[in-house]
């Protein structure tokens, strides 16, 4: 059984290749791009939209199939969706060369903007464009880390940049509100106070508001805050997340 290709003409450019080594072989299943990840994740449930061929190979590319002993002696079973599914799970997404430096371009310029987004210029506090970004990780000798999201690697990012780097930057603040009622308040307000870098307004009235600005890590702090003490009698809102020139 071959994959409706010429055989002078083996395009993979929209396959997926998951590769599992077990009892000693290689066992092979060709997706569609971009559905692996979401089989994984359960987005994606229907094998038929993952998988371009319903079967097991031990070489794709060349349309080997496998042997049904040879499944039945690696996996111990000859059930072959079963044994797709396992592949699906534990193996391995094959990724080309071409393609893989695609990909870590991609998720590096994307990186590059989220930096952009979330950073500033101490000196002027405005975001610097995304190219400056990109040179300063050049500069810095920053790596992408394949298999990771792009968000995920952002506050590397920044710390490197501020190491590494002769660009000067720093994380933009948060512009946050806070809510609750003046009971609450009367615990909770030194303990909020302590995460914030500025604060631009606070007023009693029926209830305690008070809008400041924050390192980003300090978010989850005071969300973690309210949740625990306020018992959903408190807010928490986002206002921005941007540069913002202090005084």
């Amino acid at each position: 059984m071959h994959i409706n290709q010429p055989s002078n003409q083996i395009k993979l450019t929209n396959v997926s290749i998951v590769r599992l080594k077990k009892g000693g072989k290689r066992f092979e299943i060709a997706c569609y791009k971009n559905k692996v990840q979401e089989w994984r994740t359960g987005v994606e449930t229907d094998l038929d939209d993952v998988l371009q061929i319903s079967n097991v190979f031990v070489n794709v590319s060349k349309g080997e199939v496998a042997r049904s002993q040879d499944l039945q002696k690696a996996f111990g079973k000859s059930d072959v969706q079963a044994i797709i599914k396992e592949i699906l799970k534990k193996g391995e997404l094959q990724v080309g060369e071409k393609e893989r430096d695609h990909d870590l371009s991609s998720v590096r310029k994307e990186i590059a903007t989220l930096v952009a987004e979330k950073s500033v210029d101490p000196a002027t506090q405005r975001p610097y464009p995304v190219g400056i970004i990109e040179k300063a990780m050049t500069e810095a000798g920053f790596s992408v880390k394949p298999g990771k999201t792009a968000k995920s690697q952002v506050t590397e990012c920044i710390k490197l940049l501020q190491s590494d780097s002769s660009l000067p930057i720093q994380r933009a603040r948060m512009r946050i509100k806070v809510s609750m009622p003046l009971e609450d308040s009367e615990k909770l307000k030194e303990r909020i106070l302590q995460s914030a870098e500025t604060v631009e307004h606070e007023a009693s009235a029926d209830e305690w508001e008070i809008t400041i600005l924050i390192d980003p890590s300090q978010f989850r702090v005071i969300n973690e805050l309210l949740q625990k003490e306020c018992k959903g009698r408190g807010r928490l809102e986002t206002l921005t997340f941007a540069a913002t020139a202090s005084g």
